[in-house]
């Protein structure tokens, strides 16, 4: 039997939610899928030791209900995995959203029927659903990366991946460790582990630049003093500067790089603003942190190992809690792979550089295939048969990463193209959904059934998202914006640079009648 809804949602996190909600407000049907057994999307799935946002948290929540923004009190100035998590189920029951989601239910494939103008969604129960608009809310870093390494079946003792945590507490006593990758969930699960651990061992392919959060409680006071001016806050949380590290002697860039280390978290990264256009700028950065690292890091060869190479910021900034004085405990050793390689998984741990380190657990920290790999794991099909992973060989092709030419009705959520993770996603998650439902309100007041990207709108927006990024440092690392983390997967960069502008540009495509879109 196919079921007939308005709209498929596929996913039930900070994106896939709002998202319900607008359709809920706009008097359309609507059936969610998630994978999981819960609402929270990544924050269901990423329960790792030492997991929170590198958001600060009173920045990472929704706006669109002001009740629910003045009435929620966050403990932390950066919320732990746990307490986002309580929030987001807060948010599902005070809306009543999962009476619309199925929960332990993954889309396999989703198919455009010209002949009907509809989507036949299918899902791993056997279920067919005929909806007008497919709407994909999987998130950016859904999909987790799992090298293939040799033996790993043979391993004896318990392996994990971070953002595959299992729900049950995992206790490191007494056992030796392994975390293989240095990427942001190795950095707050490190001082974690170690702290339990009896060994522990960080077998690193590429040192990351990490600042100090400097987390602590968040006082009532504070609470209030921010919510009396909300979206001020919300502009400042990324603490951008219109000065120009160029223009600064060495004194002046020094101070204001120790206020930006005190002050601790992401703001560091915008300390000046040409840090990711200025290679001479982007080096006085670079070479604060690796000043820094060497500091703390007792062991001047660990210090070595643990100071990064690449440009700064090319690869997301790190922010941690003690990792790099980690390094310094008497249980913690650093196994530099990129001189050599991890070989093979054995029965009693691991072999690198030609040298076994006996493990009796595995962390595997290698990160996620970003922004396409959940999209790739469902077998979508658009107009003339053609399939999205075959249009997406060369790399994703997308107009505003709302819309994909060729798949009518289909809408991405912080797709490929769009600011999403160069940004603090949940604004940019609503920015989204909303730019979507008042599309569909538009359409339901103007009588159109249909829209779809032009090719010529899409191909323009490709090549102004390439030209913002080849204008930057952006693209000068291996880095999983580009997917360079993923074997084989093509080297694009794929996120747009510049929220304000992107808004303004979506707002005006608004204005020009959905200009770039072909609406039937």
């Amino acid at each position: 039997m196919v079921r007939n809804v308005d709209a498929v949602v596929v996913g039930a996190g900070f994106a896939g939610l709002y998202m319900l909600h607008r359709l809920r407000g706009l008097g359309l049907s609507a059936q969610g899928f998630e994978a999981g057994d819960g609402v929270g999307g990544t924050w269901y799935w990423n329960r790792y030791p030492g997991a929170r946002c590198d958001i600060e948290s009173m920045a990472y929540s929704y706006q669109f209900s002001s009740d629910l923004e003045q009435e929620w009190q966050w403990s932390e100035r950066y919320a732990t995995q746990p307490e986002i998590l309580t929030y987001i189920n807060h948010v599902a029951e005070r809306f009543d959203l999962a009476r619309d989601i199925q929960f332990k239910t993954r889309v396999t494939a989703a198919t455009y029927d010209e002949s009907l103008g509809l989507w036949q969604v299918t899902t791993d129960r056997g279920e067919t659903l005929h909806a007008r608009y497919c709407i994909m809310a999987l998130g950016c870093l859904s999909s987790a990366n799992m090298p293939r390494f040799e033996g790993l079946e043979n391993f004896a003792g318990d392996w994990y991946h971070t953002g595959q945590w299992p729900h049950h507490r995992v206790s490191f006593a007494g056992k030796r460790v392994g975390v293989v990758g240095t990427g942001s969930s190795a950095i707050q699960s490190i001082p974690v582990i170690a702290a339990e651990a009896a060994h522990l061992t960080v077998f690193q392919r590429t040192a990351n630049y990490s600042v100090p959060a400097h987390n602590g409680p968040l006082s009532a006071e504070r609470q209030a003093e921010i919510k009396a001016n909300y979206a001020e806050f919300r502009g400042s949380v990324f603490g951008a500067n219109d000065q120009l590290a160029s223009q600064q002697d060495a004194r002046s860039l020094a101070a204001t790089y120790d206020e930006r280390w005190a002050r601790g978290g992401l703001p560091f990264w915008a300390t000046f603003a040409d840090l990711m256009i200025d290679p001479a700028a982007n080096d006085t950065a670079a070479s604060y942190i690796r000043a820094k690292i060497a500091q703390t890091v007792k062991d001047p060869e660990t210090a070595r190992l643990l100071s990064p190479t690449q440009v700064f910021g090319c690869k997301r900034l790190c922010v941690d809690t003690g990792y790099f004085e980690t390094f310094n405990r008497p249980n913690v050793k650093l196994v530099d792979i990129r001189s050599g390689p991890i070989e093979q998984i054995t029965p009693t741990g691991l072999i690198a550089g030609g040298t076994a380190y006996d493990l009796d657990v595995l962390v595997f920290a290698t990160g996620f295939d970003a922004m396409t790999g959940s999209l790739h794991k469902i077998d979508i099909k658009g107009r003339g048969g053609e399939a999205l992973v075959d249009k997406w060989a060369a790399g994703p092709r997308t107009y505003l990463g709302l819309g994909t030419a060729g798949f009518p009705n289909l809408f991405i959520i912080s797709g490929p193209g769009s600011p999403s993770v160069l940004s603090n996603m949940v604004p940019s998650i609503e920015q989204h959904v909303n730019w979507i439902a008042d599309c569909l309100g538009n359409m339901a007041r103007t009588g159109k059934s249909q829209i779809e990207p032009t090719r010529e709108a899409e191909d323009a927006w490709v090549d102004q998202v390439n030209a913002i990024a080849d204008a930057t440092l952006y693209p000068t690392c291996n880095s999983w914006y580009l997917g360079a983390n993923v074997p084989g997967k093509p080297r694009v960069f794929m996120p747009y640079i510049g929220v304000p502008t992107y808004n303004e540009h979506c707002e005006a495509v608004v204005a020009a009648g959905y200009e770039g879109f072909e609406l039937r």
